[in-house]
């Protein structure tokens, strides 16, 4: 439809009509079956707006996407559409590595492979917009939504940004109905830095702070195209974002160009009221509207207040109409004026649902996500050779054959398809070299305060007492006669994700007590480390000999487990964020500020910027990753010591692969400014590249070093680089300090 036929429709609407495309709604309110999420009151929308309303979240599935457009549009007047928008995270029927586990691939590429092929699965099941990427940047592991960040670095969260919205995007320009989705860029701003690591509660920072590190991954999907951004439930500058104008106009807006749709997270609009910014819904809306929000999830603020507002003069009804437009183009673009249901097609559920093409992408992508954190006496890769001739492998824990491996927020997944430990290893090995038994619970009940309610929600119980002590002899006795015990720990999906902060960082249950006493009667113990944020392992580290970060790999995570384990792939997998060695430490990050008195690790001299019980220091820092090659960095050389503003400096590095045994490095590029006008990090990254070594090969990696990679938020709050000296280093991980010197003139 062009532009003038839009404009022409938005004319003949009603103010009801109108309002009505600015509604969301939960799938109960139009007969649907959907997953509903978040907390809401009863919605008091009145059955003029429910005929009228734009759109609606979390229904899916083909059949039911056309029964629920083909009603709703048989009472519409003028035929407009329904828009269907999901949590469609990580993946949709096939699941991928949670994002914090996709981040440990620093690969952008394959992010954006994912998205195409999880768009492909959801624009089948009739989804045309999700709620993602999530590029909120977080820096506290207490916080359970690290689950669905890439990380705590600003570079790589735009990087994976603008891939993510790219890939979910992919075709969506084209003629061709039903090729891509729009995506929503979430949750704009600064959500992932809530004071205590506990979910929803107050973000406080700087301009500078919320300029420099935190809102340039949100500025990439938008750069990228996104054609949604989700505001967030915190304050902003002691704002919520929900009614912040001066962050979703005058930014978002008017500094940005974003020119697509601004939607609310659940029932924001409503949580101005628990805020204390607004003494109820209607000056909740008008807060919003002034703002530049353009749809209400789930919440009946604009639906039973907007006309009166307008009436009253309390908002222009030109922002009404605005807000519309843009609805209405999102829907042109979409195409559902042509064809309501867009590519929602049994049929085509069918071929593309877990299609092998999707499941061999989920493996990889779990490969590349695993980091090895330790492996002493190079115990990993085992010989397959090996348990094939008579060696026995006891795999123990309750994530050996535990189908829980998606992580809470792939809830449109199926577990059923999901590939365990258990039977991947049972794929490759003869019956009489795998022996499993689960030896404890993965939670106990001091671990969750409404463990009940919780336990309800899984369909899972309480062991009792006996079963508890069966299970744990019977693991005893397997691993004392293996050669090898593989221990699959971990958190429960239900202890990340969102309202998932915990304030313990430890593995949960008997879950330690298992593998101390595994310990004692093992040959080798190496670990499978099931999770969806860091947590603290300085007594696991102490305890394995080989320890493998495996997250929730999704739905072929079993396969990439053996993959790593036996040595047919290498561990790819760099950290994305920093594992701590106390809770105490977070928020812990690699490019933090030095302080007037920085602590070098060696004095004893108790005042400088230093814990007293603690060293300041991660237990693994960002960056890091073992991997089955040995390489070594060489000294690294600047083609010049000077650069001029117009010009560059080539920095490299020469990296030997000192193994018998081909792999891949993941060289990183880190630059320090010395000196500034205000304070600048230790260390930032600025750039990554990821090469290929076989046994025995040398080369030379090289980065270009330009101005505008120096740039930052000075004194004044410009944007621009300030002469002087800065240190580079490439490096495997970000612990290296930088070495060498330039000098930007």
């Amino acid at each position: 439809m062009r532009e003038e036929k839009l404009q022409e429709l938005l004319n003949s609407l009603s103010m009801t009509e109108k309002i009505g495309q600015l509604v969301q709604v939960p799938g109960p309110v139009l007969e649907a079956q959907g997953q509903e999420l978040g907390i809401r009151d009863d919605l008091g929308i009145s059955e003029e707006i429910i005929r009228n309303v734009g759109s609606t979240l979390n229904v899916v599935g083909a059949d039911q996407i056309r029964r629920v457009q083909k009603a709703y549009l048989e009472k519409s007047r003028h035929k407009i559409p329904l828009l269907f928008m999901a949590d469609i995270i990580y993946g949709f029927r096939t699941v991928f590595p949670i994002p914090l586990a996709l981040g440990c691939t620093f690969d952008p590429k394959l992010l954006k492979e994912l998205c195409a092929a999880t768009s492909e699965e959801s624009v089948a099941a009739g989804a045309q917009v999700t709620f993602s990427p999530m590029a909120d940047l977080v820096r506290d592991a207490r916080w359970g939504r690290c689950l669905e960040s890439t990380g705590e670095d600003p570079y790589m969260n735009g990087r994976y940004a603008a891939a993510m919205v790219e890939g979910f995007q992919e075709g969506l320009q084209e003629e061709r109905a039903g090729k891509g989705m729009a995506s929503c860029v979430k949750h704009f701003a600064a959500y992932g830095a809530p004071e205590g690591g506990r979910d929803y509660n107050t973000v406080d920072m700087s301009e500078r702070r919320l300029r420099q590190e935190y809102l340039p991954s949100y500025k990439a999907g938008v750069e990228a195209g996104c054609e949604m951004i989700m505001t967030s439930f915190n304050t902003v500058d002691g704002i919520p974002s929900t009614g912040n104008k001066w962050l979703m106009d005058d930014v978002l807006r008017k500094e940005w160009g974003f020119e697509g749709v601004v939607i609310t997270d659940y029932a924001a609009i409503a949580e101005l009221i628990a805020h204390g910014v607004a003494q109820d819904a209607k000056e909740a809306a008008r807060l919003a509207m002034e703002a530049g929000v353009d749809i209400d999830m789930c919440t009946g603020c604009y639906a039973n207040n907007l006309e009166a507002l307008i009436r009253e003069g309390a908002i222009d009804e030109a922002w009404l109409d605005r807000a519309v437009m843009r609805v209405l183009r999102l829907k042109n673009k979409l195409g559902l004026f042509e064809d309501p249901f867009r590519g929602a097609d049994a049929a085509r559920e069918k071929e593309v649902f877990l299609a092998p093409g999707h499941r061999a992408l989920a493996r990889e992508a779990a490969v590349k996500s695993m980091v090895l954190l330790e492996n002493k006496e190079e115990l990993l890769p085992l010989s397959g050779e090996d348990f094939r001739g008579g060696k026995k492998i006891a795999l123990i824990g309750p994530f050996a054959d535990n189908r829980d491996a998606l992580g809470m927020w792939a809830i449109h997944g199926d577990k059923s398809a999901v590939v365990t430990v258990k039977q991947a290893l049972s794929e490759m090995l003869a019956p009489e070299s795998l022996a499993c038994a689960e030896g404890c619970e993965t939670l106990l009940e001091e671990d969750y305060t409404d463990l009940t309610a919780v336990y309800a929600q899984t369909g899972k119980s309480a062991w009792n007492p006996e079963k508890r002590k069966e299970e744990m002899e019977r693991a005893l006795a397997l691993a004392a006669e293996s050669d090898v015990a593989v221990l699959a720990l971990g958190e429960s999906e239900i202890q990340g994700g969102e309202g998932g902060s915990r304030t313990k960082l430890t593995i949960p249950g008997d879950q330690m007590d298992l593998l101390r006493r595994v310990r004692k009667c093992a040959k080798k113990v190496a670990v499978l480390l099931f999770c969806a944020r860091p947590l603290v392992l300085d007594e696991v580290k102490e305890l394995s000999d080989a320890l493998l970060l495996v997250w929730y790999p999704g739905t072929e995570g079993g396969h990439a487990v053996c993959d790593v384990l036996f040595g047919s792939r290498e561990p790819e997998g760099r950290l994305s964020m920093s594992f701590p060695r106390s809770v105490g430490q977070m928020p812990l990050y690699y490019n933090a500020f030095s302080t007037g008195r920085p602590y070098d690790g060696r004095t004893p001299i108790r005042f400088f910027s230093r814990y007293t019980d603690c060293a300041n220091t991660p237990l693994y820092p960002y960056g890091y990753g073992l991997s089955y090659h040995r390489a070594a960095y060489g000294p690294v050389r600047l083609d010049s010591r000077t650069l001029n503003r117009e010009g560059e400096i080539t920095v490299s590095v020469e990296i030997t692969n000192e193994s018998g045994r081909a792999g891949v490095e993941t060289a990183q590029l880190y630059i320090r400014d010395v000196t500034g006008s205000v304070v600048r990090p230790v260390k930032e990254l600025k750039g990554v590249c990821k090469v290929f070594l076989e046994a025995g090969e040398k080369k030379t990696v090289s980065f270009r070093i330009t101005e505008d990679m120096l740039r930052f938020y000075g004194k004044e709050l410009r944007y621009e680089s300030e002469p002087g000296k800065f240190r580079v280093t490439i490096a495997p991980d970000s612990s290296r300090e930088p070495e060498e010197e330039f000098v930007l003139v």
